[in-house]
């Protein structure tokens, strides 16, 4: 079994924090946005579980870049949420934080 990994913690709570987004924005109505940041924000914690019993250096490597790529996506939806008034600064201020 694995030790503890920070970074396994953090996306996992990141992660929780977007299925909340995406509960509100779904209540808003917000289907669309909702669904496509739930998809990206959860899915970098998921890359990183799996990257951890990568068969080799470079399914590693590769698993953590997919990871990363899916953290850009998840803040460019975090900023278009923002510049669209979907999510306060404050929320904004607080998932951007976490996302980089």
């Amino acid at each position: 079994m694995k030790k503890n990994s920070p970074l396994r913690d953090k996306s996992y709570q990141f992660a929780i924090k977007i299925v909340e987004l995406a509960r509100e924005l779904q209540n808003d109505k917000e289907f669309v946005l909702s669904r496509q940041i739930l998809r990206s924000g959860k899915a970098i914690g998921v890359l990183i579980r799996e990257a951890e019993f990568a068969q080799s250096k470079a399914v590693f490597i590769h698993k953590m870049s997919i990871s990363l790529k899916e953290a850009n996506e998840t803040d460019y939806w975090l900023n278009l949420l923002f510049d669209t008034d979907y999510i306060s600064e404050t929320k904004f201020d607080e998932l951007n934080k976490q996302c980089n």
